[in-house]
């Protein structure tokens, strides 16, 4: 778990499941403009089902010199650099949908070390002192650094919705993909995987200002509010 200091930052903002997504990324990078005092949470997975995880790759790793980017691991992810390492078959990575990521590499043997570099150094969750980060869910009464990988990377929300977590902070997730393409928020806790594989939106949060940018897979900007709704009932 990493604590985020946020005491010289400019913007915090959350972008959620992007799964080679690749020109949906562009254009939300485009968008949002970010600067070196900005900090960027992803929200992991970023491979699979879409058609472009190398150039999503690619351009996380050139975002880095434009902001402090925060990189966490989706399952997706971990599947994946399971399967390169040896600890699975790849088999079970393909049943994932790896078998689009292998196809954009052109074989497992081309994905090149710095793209496994990337996904390996990816944090499980980070927290600032209002709001906790994570790929998937948590457990309301544990502390950040005693959550399971299960709970952080795997437990689904369509399962239950959890109680707030025990600091107070609200949460940032993605995993569960909202396939309405609308934002998820219970208030104390924010789901922002908003189906952009699959025909909905990659959805990037600036967390303290509500402010939200999106656009579909092909890149097209979404018009809308500038600011999250209230939440949901």
């Amino acid at each position: 778990m990493l604590p985020i200091d946020l005491q010289d930052t400019g913007r915090l903002i959350a972008i959620g499941d992007i799964h080679g997504c690749s020109a949906a990324l562009e254009s939300i990078i485009d968008s949002i403009n970010p600067s070196d005092d900005d900090v960027i949470v992803t929200l992991g997975d970023y491979v699979d089902r879409g058609p472009d995880t190398p150039g999503v790759l690619d351009q996380l790793i050139a975002l880095r010199r434009r902001c402090k980017l925060v990189p966490l691991l989706g399952n997706h992810d971990q599947v994946m650099l399971a399967a390169i390492f040896g600890k699975i078959a790849p088999k079970l990575w393909m049943e994932m949908d790896g078998d689009k990521t292998v196809k954009a590499y052109g074989s497992i043997r081309d994905i090149p070390p710095e793209h496994t570099d990337f996904l390996s150094a990816c944090e499980l969750c980070v927290e600032t002192d209002s709001h906790i980060f994570m790929h998937a869910c948590y457990n309301p009464n544990l502390e950040l650094e005693k959550q399971s990988i299960d709970d952080l990377l795997w437990t689904s929300l369509r399962d239950e919705i959890p109680a707030p977590h025990k600091s107070g902070k609200q949460a940032i997730v993605g995993h569960t993909s909202q396939k309405s393409g609308a934002i998820l928020n219970a208030g104390h806790i924010i789901c922002i995987d908003t189906f952009c594989c699959g025909g909905g939106w990659l959805t990037a949060l600036d967390v303290r200002s509500g402010g939200v940018w999106q656009a579909d897979r092909e890149g097209r900007s979404k018009r809308q509010s500038k600011r999250i709704q209230e939440p949901s009932e």
